[in-house]
């Protein structure tokens, strides 16, 4: 629970700001249920997370992907924005919010209507089959993978991918582009939910901070920058509930 005071620093911090953006990780979505990665109860303490988004891996065995994010990614179609979302796009449209920079790939702040969302680790909205390129849709997929079946290529026979960025990919070239400039226009950079260890994406903070800007960190566990932020809260619910109330 956060105390009045740095509630209203956080509501003062965002009416201040002329330009700025949130930086948002696995933590904000953990209230529309869906599983953090490296938190108390995260993903990563019941999966290998060496082998769950390894590149490698997925080439060798595929079906260890598919079988271990059944439920936390091919179900995503169950899950609805919370109010840490709904918050953020309704700060979009008034103005105080200019870009949502995400790690996370659930959809929930595009479903909760953010317009400016720059998804760095890609998007399971659309597979790819690794053989012969062609593309199928999130719910062709999904559809195959809640039968626990391995989705292939109906015309080829090829593996399918999703165009998530697994570990041994970069990051979408465009996307990568894209956060680095507005991390560096931000004179505020709001970081929720992230524990700003997975690079490069946990460095977009410095890009704020190296060109004058502030940062403030919510998020219940320690990360490596939160002696550099001028603001650090735990209680994502309770300071967006307060903000829905204050602005």
């Amino acid at each position: 629970m956060e105390d009045i005071s740095t509630m209203d620093k956080f509501i003062k911090a965002l009416r201040e700001a002329q330009y700025c953006i949130v930086f948002t990780g696995a933590g904000v979505s953990t209230l529309s249920g869906i599983q953090d990665f490296r938190g108390e109860k995260g993903l990563y303490k019941k999966v290998d997370a060496d082998k769950i988004f390894d590149l490698s891996y997925f080439h060798q065995d595929p079906s260890y992907y598919y079988r271990n994010s059944k439920d936390f990614i091919y179900d995503l179609e169950e899950k609805e924005p919370n109010i840490i979302h709904q918050e953020i796009a309704r700060l979009e449209k008034i103005g105080i919010v200019k870009a949502v920079i995400t790690q996370n790939i659930d959809l929930l702040h595009q479903k909760a209507g953010s317009v400016k969302v720059i998804a760095v680790h890609g998007s399971p909205e659309v597979h790819k089959c690794l053989e012969c390129g062609r593309n199928f849709t999130f719910r062709e997929i999904s559809r195959v993978v809640q039968r626990d079946e391995l989705p292939t290529c109906d015309s080829c026979g090829g593996i399918i991918k999703p165009e998530i960025t697994f570990f041994g990919e970069m990051l979408p070239a465009g996307a990568l582009e894209q956060a680095i400039a507005e991390s560096s226009r931000a004179d505020l950079m709001v970081v929720l939910g992230s524990s700003l260890v997975v690079q490069p994406a946990a460095s977009f903070p410095l890009y704020t901070l190296e060109n004058g800007g502030q940062m403030i960190i919510v998020n219940n566990m320690a990360t490596p920058l939160d002696s550099r932020a001028f603001l650090r809260c735990q209680d994502l619910y309770t300071l967006f509930a307060y903000t829905r109330e204050h602005i």
